[in-house]
Parts: C-alpha cells; structure tokens; sequence
C-alpha cells in the first residue's frame, strides 16, 4: 500500500520557494543565528575575494620591484586572509548546529502531537511507513537545507555580484567575457529545477512505501515465516528497493548533467578570458598583476557558480519534503473539543433525569468518510438506551457494525447524524479528555507497547498505583505478570509479541478496568482465552460491571451471560432487545447466531 500522492497545485506547478517559505514559522526562533549564519559566510567569500586584490598588488609591487621582504609581507597578508575565511567559516558551523537541530526537534514534535490529534479515519488511510519517512528522513532533509542552502544562496549570491563587480572593474572587456554563460545557465537551472522537484517528490515517497514494507515485515515477522512467505517478501522488497534506486539515478542522472553543464560553461569563459587577457598583455594593455588578479578572482568564483546545481537539488529535496511534512499538518483534525466547564456543577451529571441517565444513542448514522457516495452507511437510525450500572451485550453476525458502534461512544469516530449521550449529556460537548476518563475501552485486538507490563496497564488511569494495578491484574486474571523475571516490570516487547494472545488480551482487559471507569466498553475482550481461563475472568469481572454502566460486544453465550440485557445489531440498526433467554425465545436471528458451531459451548 502507498500514500496518497498529493496533485500538484491548481494553475500550475508547485513553487519551490511557496513551499519552503512554510518553514518561516519554525525557523522564525533562531532568526537571529541564520542572519549571523549568513553574515559570517558573506564575510568569509569576500575575504576570498580580497585575496586576488593582495596578489595583484605583490605581483604589480614587491615582485615586479625585486623588493623581497614586501613579498614576505604580501604572502602574511595572504596567509591572514585564508585564517580569517577559514576561522568565519567554522564559526557559522558552530553557530548553525545547535539551534537547528532544535528547530528539527521542534518540527518533529509538533508532527508527533498532529498525530496523536488526527482522527482514527486519517490512520486507516495511511501507511506507517509513510508517516514514519517525513517524520526521519524528511525533516532531516530540511535542517540541512536550513544549515546550508539557505545560508550559501545568500552569501554566494553576494560573492558573484561582488566578484563580477570587481572583474568590470579591473577590466571591463575580460569580465563581459565570463558574463557571457549567465543567460544559458540560467535557462538550465530553470529546466533543472522543474523536472527535479519531480524526481525529488517520487524518490521521498518510495522512501516511504520501501519504509512501510521494512515495518510490516518485522511485525509480522511470525506470520512471514509461519507461511514460509519470507521470499514473496524478499521480492516486494527487492522490487520497491528498485524502484527507490531508479529514482535515486534519477536525481543524480539530472545533477550530474546539470553540474557538467554548470562547472563546463564557466571553465569555457575563464579561458577564453585567458587568451584574451594574455594578448592585452603582450600588447601592454594590461598588467600581469591586473591579469592575475583577474584570474584569481574568476577561480575564486568557480565554486559559487559551480554550486549552483547543488544547491537547487537540495532546495528541492527540501522543498519535496516540506510538501510531504504539511500533507499531515493541514490533514483535517477531528472537530474541537467543547470548552470546559468552569465551576463546581463541572462534570457532575445530577440534572440529568432518570430517562436520560445512563448511555443512550439516538438515531445514530455512521458512514466511513472514505466510502462511496452511493455505499448505505454502515449504522443507520440506531436507538439504544443502556440503564446506569447495566451491563448490556452487543451480538451481530461478522461485519454488522459492532466495533464500528462501540468506536463511537469514545469518539474514535464521530457520528454523522444522531446523539450520543451519558447521562444525559451529549458526548460532542465533553472535552476529549473528559469523555476518555468517563468511557474506558478494550479493543478485540489488544495493543500493547514497549513499556513494563505494568506501565501498559497503568496507561488506562492516570494516577493509578500499585493498589490499582494489583486489583486490575486480579480481575482479568493476569496473575501470570507476577511469575515474570521482573514481575510487572518486566519489558513486553513491542507490541507485547513476547506474550501469548490470550496473557495480551489479559493485559488489555487490566488496562480498561484499572480506573474503575464510570462507562465500560469491551469489544469481545475475552476471545482468546481458553474455557477455563474465560470462566474465572468473567466471574471476577462480574464484580466490575456490577459498579459500572458497560456495552460488551460478544460473540459467545458465554460472554452474553454476563450482561442484563442483550441489543441485536442487523442491518446497521438494532432489531431487537431483551434478555438472552427472551431473545432465544422470540427473535430467529438472535436464537441462529447463538445456535451456532462457534457459539456451542
């Protein structure tokens, strides 16, 4: 799978500087330190430039005059000025490091918190390994342009003007002569520019789907080798490396020729200013020492106009880049959450009436933002009132919409047409982090992170301590943490692979309980553990949803036997409610899907 390749923008292709002028805001902080930056390489060039001056002077004065101590003291001048050129030089090494390497931490910092901010829907779209490429390679690409680029387009920029300056100066006809690539070069870089920026968006974006394949391979390293895949994966692989070193040439096929034509033209004028200017002198039309000062001025400017190419291809690396960065920055992010209420009365639910406490969805519609226009959504008018402190059991046939109706209620997802509300109070008017505190969820499919087993678990409430962690392990039945080398310390691993599905799952059960939240949502939580374990987990988590108001999706009767009420969710909508025995009784579908080979105890 790859990402979404942004069009280029309407009337016409994108602007290289458009787009690194976004990075302003990032940059605006140390300001300061690039002017410096810059001031400091504008200096050291003009050193470089002052140089052919000294030489002119020692070979039209002491040389010419046999006058040995002024050519020791011509040669200290020189020396001098390569100190001062070289000292300069370093000196905006050292004043760049630093701050833009926080500038880079601060862009990556503010990705990290997008994220974390982008709706569940922006997610499902995208790639890791594309988010994971701008969130590397990408702003790294970016700070050398700030550390580089952007300080040597200045001071190079300057060098020439100063240097062909002083070239019209010293000898008008010569420096028309090496004026003479300007227009040719300037149409090349204009051609260069166009097709690399292309060149440079494509290779980023393969860097990001190679990145993509690379992550999935090892995390699903023991499905690869369970099915002894690893060669088809080896292939993918190899096929996207292939398609990144195209690229890659790509780029280097553009400079390579772009910096031939950059470096010949150049070395062209130089020698034909040579000719020229060794038969002015011959005729006594010019000095030796204007001639070699001259020329030292013409080769002191090979490097700013040879880099040229160079820099433009970094540019547009940079450029790419930032067009990649800002693809996630201006994604959409979820409606904002509701101002916070001020005062005592915040957060307390006393005002609601005895009909609307509890959880109640009301002609909920729910529709996936990426769906056709013409697919029906997946939940249509769905009414559902679950009573404070009951437990109530969600059952549907696979792909009926349960998780997708329990994602709402912690708004994972927003409705797109009804109201969601606890105790009375619409969810949209709760700050996110006030809803998340209220609504505690297990997922199906647990996730865990590098972290202890016990920070996984403690993820769940904020503040909870060992008390909690202990009677959270003790309820999902997770007393195989304690039989760890390091107990509930003991690193997981990423994604927990170093434990079984079911001791995951366990983890995961914990986690949602650890808060002991006033809202539970658990999305099958206990399907991967064998009869026995099932058993005792569901009758300590009896004592859980007996202080709480729960949705419990369930697949078992098992699981259905632990809610007050069962809901039957057909047709985006629910069809049915009731207890389980009066839904056996009175309802085909809910008595089918209990009858099951899968349901049979």
């Amino acid at each position: 799978m790859t990402a979404n390749r942004e069009a280029p923008p309407p009337g016409g292709r994108r602007s290289t500087v458009r787009s690194l002028a976004r990075l302003w805001p990032y940059a605006r902080p140390v300001r300061g330190t690039l002017l410096v930056a810059a001031l400091c390489a504008v200096l050291a060039s003009c050193f470089g430039l002052v140089t052919p001056l000294a030489l002119k002077w020692i070979v039209d004065g002491p040389v010419a005059d046999r006058d040995p101590p002024g050519v020791w003291l011509g040669g200290l001048v020189v020396a001098l000025l390569g100190v001062a050129e070289a000292g300069l030089a370093g000196a905006r090494r050292i004043l760049v490091a630093g701050p833009l390497a926080g500038v880079e931490a601060r862009m990556r910092s503010a990705f990290y918190h997008r994220l974390q901010r982008l709706p569940v829907s922006f997610h499902d779209r995208w790639p890791s390994g594309q988010l994971l490429s701008r969130a590397t390679t990408d702003l790294m690409l970016v700070r050398i342009f700030l550390s580089f680029p952007l300080t040597f387009l200045l001071a190079n920029g300057v060098t020439i003007l100063v240097g062909f300056a002083v070239l019209l100066l010293q000898k008008w006809t010569l420096g028309l002569v090496l004026l003479a690539p300007v227009v040719p070069l300037i149409v090349l870089c204009s051609l260069f520019e166009e097709r690399y920026s292309r060149a440079a968006r494509t290779s980023q974006d393969r860097v990001g789907d190679l990145t993509t394949i690379a992550e999935e391979s090892v995390l699903g390293i023991r499905v690869i080798k369970g099915f002894g895949r690893h060669r088809a994966q080896e292939s993918a692989f190899a096929r996207q490396s292939a398609l990144l070193r195209e690229s890659e040439l790509r780029k280097a096929s553009l400079l390579g020729r772009l910096w031939g034509l950059v470096t010949a033209l150049p070395e062209l004028a130089i020698g034909a200013a040579l000719v020229l200017g060794v038969v002015q002198v011959a005729d006594g039309d010019l000095t030796a020492g204007t001639l070699v000062a001259f020329l030292s001025t013409a080769l002191a400017l090979r490097w700013p106009v040879e880099s040229i190419g160079f820099l433009l291809a970094i540019c547009n690396d940079a450029a790419a880049a930032t067009d990649r960065f800002f693809e996630v920055m201006d994604a959409p992010q979820a409606p904002p959450d509701a101002a916070p209420e001020a005062g005592p009365a915040a957060g307390r639910t006393g005002s609601a009436t005895v009909r609307d406490r509890g959880l109640r969805l009301a002609g909920v519609e729910f529709r996936y933002p990426d769906a056709p226009a013409a697919a029906p959504p997946v939940l249509r008018g769905v009414d559902l009132h679950i009573r404070p402190g009951e437990t109530m059991a969600l059952v549907g046939t696979t792909g009926s919409g349960k998780t997708t109706l329990t994602a709402l209620i912690p708004r994972l997802h927003d409705a797109t047409a009804g109201r969601i509300t606890l105790d009375g109070r619409e969810i949209t008017a709760l700050p996110r982090a006030r809803l998340r505190e209220l609504v505690s969820v297990a997922f199906e499919e647990p996730t865990l992170f590098s972290a202890s087993a016990g920070e996984n678990v403690l993820m769940g409430a904020a503040g909870a301590g060992e008390a909690e962690l202990r009677r959270a392990l003790a309820v999902a039945q997770a007393g195989f943490v304690h039989a760890l080398p390091d107990g509930h310390r003991t690193q997981v691993g990423e994604l927990g692979l170093s434990l079984s599905g079911g001791q995951r799952q366990r983890l995961a059960l914990a986690r949602a309980v650890v808060g002991s939240p006033r809202y539970l949502i658990l999305d099958d939580p206990l399907s991967a553990l064998d009869v026995h374990t099932e058993a005792l987990v569901e009758s300590a988590l009896r004592e859980v949803l007996a202080t709480t108001t729960a949705l419990v999706v369930a697949h078992r009767p098992s699981t259905v036997l632990l809610a007050d009420r069962v809901a039957l969710l057909s047709g985006g909508r629910i069809a049915a409610v009731g207890t389980h025995h009066e839904l056996l009784r009175g309802n085909r579908e809910y008595a089918s899907l209990m009858s099951g080979p899968e349901h049979r105890p």
